[in-house]
């Protein structure tokens, strides 16, 4: 058996993602370099590989996805684009050679959700086991650091909300889905801070990671000086959110199934979370359907815009129909029309 491994830490942004990749990096995991820097969002380090975040970048922007999409179809969008020939071919060639590197790999980025899929035929492709450890942390908490540390969306904090936390719902539901099958594991953040250890030695044995098994009393002060509880600086809740009831009992019921999944692997809870991405579609349809006013008339907008940045003047309906066409129209039917679109000519 290989012991080539390849873990692959998946869930919303802000959700503890990048505690446990660099909690695995610090116990002998191989982050593929070089990394993305550490910034003021996150002053410990993302552990996220430099080459990894921009291929998702790229294959997002050809793909006309956002990294928190709400949309329940950007995972079809996602799956169309990642599924050519030679992005599998480039994904397997550039793994091969960091496996060269280490055969335990860790690779986390909130964007990897979109892409499994792909992700999974590299590492057969290079005869690698992949694990998934999915990252738990209740939604308001996410949607408040989110909304504390990446700024508001569109015209207010409620918007922002809304958006949010529909694509932690889209995100984490579809994720669960993904992963199904699979090498798996669920991982509460609250259970990381509190205790690394209970959980990360279970993944190691789950795992049969050698790095985490055989893991020295140097490396282990490492992670209890690399974790701090303080990381936890975002605590909101439904208070603190304006959120629509419907979207916060499906949030909720969402996250229950979600942390119930991390002592308990079910068929049931399986069962439950595609009950509720069914609903959230049915949801999230209903919510596309009321807002198709709104969309129409921003792209009516948008459009003229880019006129009046050309210098084409605006056209009616009418004016883009030929002279010689107007001209076979009756004038009584003509004058008829006018009055009928609010364009009657003075006497």
């Amino acid at each position: 058996m290989s012991s080539r491994r390849v873990v692959f830490v998946v869930g919303s942004g802000r959700s503890g993602t990048s505690t446990m990749a660099g909690t695995l990096r610090t116990l002998g995991l191989h982050v593929p370099q070089p990394e993305v820097v550490a910034d003021a969002t996150n002053p410990k380090g993302f552990g996220e590989p430099r080459w990894v975040v921009d291929l998702h970048t790229e294959l997002l922007a050809r793909s006309n996805v956002q990294v928190s999409d709400a949309r329940p179809r950007a995972w079809l969008d996602t799956g169309t684009t990642s599924g050519d020939h030679a992005t599998r071919a480039r994904v397997a060639t550039w793994l091969e050679e960091q496996l060269a590197v280490g055969d335990e790999l860790v690779i986390k980025d909130p964007r990897a959700a979109w892409f499994l899929g792909l992700w999974r035929a590299a590492a057969d492709r290079c005869g690698a086991t992949s694990s998934y450890v999915t990252m738990l942390r209740p939604v308001t908490e996410v949607v408040g650091s989110k909304q504390t540390y990446y700024g508001q969306v569109g015209a207010g904090s409620d918007q922002g909300a809304v958006t949010r936390t529909a694509a932690w719902v889209n995100m984490m539901l579809h994720t669960e889905r993904a992963t199904r099958g699979q090498q798996r594991a669920f991982v509460r953040y609250g259970d990381l801070l509190d205790d690394w250890t209970q959980p990360v030695f279970a993944l190691g044995e789950a795992f049969d990671l050698q790095g985490v098994k055989t893991a020295m009393a140097v490396d282990i002060a490492e992670v209890h000086k690399f974790i701090d509880p303080s990381l936890r600086r975002v605590t909101m809740t439904w208070d603190d959110i304006g959120v629509p009831a419907r979207l916060r009992e499906l949030a909720d019921e969402t996250w229950q199934a979600l942390d119930g999944l991390a002592t308990d692997d079910s068929a049931s809870l399986q069962e439950t979370c595609d009950q509720l991405r069914a609903a959230y579609a049915e949801q999230y349809a209903e919510a596309e359907a009321y807002a198709h006013s709104t969309v129409v008339a921003q792209r009516r907008a948008a459009a003229a815009e880019a006129r009046r940045e050309s210098g084409q003047p605006a056209r009616s309906g009418a004016d883009r129909v030929p002279h010689a066409v107007r001209a076979l129209v009756p004038p009584v039917a003509r004058q008829r029309l006018r009055r009928a679109i609010g364009r009657e000519r003075e006497a």
